[in-house]
């Protein structure tokens, strides 16, 4: 696993608007686009910055992931998004230095990433998402 760049930071937040308000308007980020995700009942906004993007999630359904996060946290900060070329690699070093991982393999987007999470656990605290962009 040789990490190239920081691909994403995940805010969760109650309303996807009245996190744009902040964000991109008076912040001044451009909204790149939006878009649903049912797989992870999530509405999600992307925000380009630097050489990777904030995204703000917003739970669709009261039962996802997302939204247990959100009521047992409140909004904030949910992960980061780190770049990887090989995903299976990657993870049997986390493996090899006793790294709880999330998920036991990759799963796929439809857009073709591969991507898995590294429990905060492992990691100080901080939810670690892995991403290996298509070929």
């Amino acid at each position: 696993m040789s990490p190239e760049t920081l691909n994403h930071v995940a805010i969760v937040v109650e309303d996807l608007e009245s996190a744009l308000r902040f964000w991109r308007d008076a912040l001044g980020l451009k909204l790149q686009r939006t878009e649903d995700n049912p797989a992870e009942a999530v509405r999600i906004a992307f925000l380009p910055l630097g050489e990777g993007e904030i995204e703000l999630l917003e739970p669709t359904d009261d039962d996802s992931g997302i939204a247990r996060y959100l009521a047992r946290r409140g909004p904030g900060m949910h992960h980061l998004c780190i770049d990887v070329d090989d995903i299976e690699a990657a993870m049997a070093r986390l493996a090899a230095y006793d790294i709880e991982l999330i998920n036991e393999t990759p799963r796929t987007r439809e857009d073709g990433i591969r991507y898995a999470f590294i429990h905060p656990r492992s990691t100080g605290g901080v939810l670690v998402e892995l991403y290996e962009q298509p070929r």
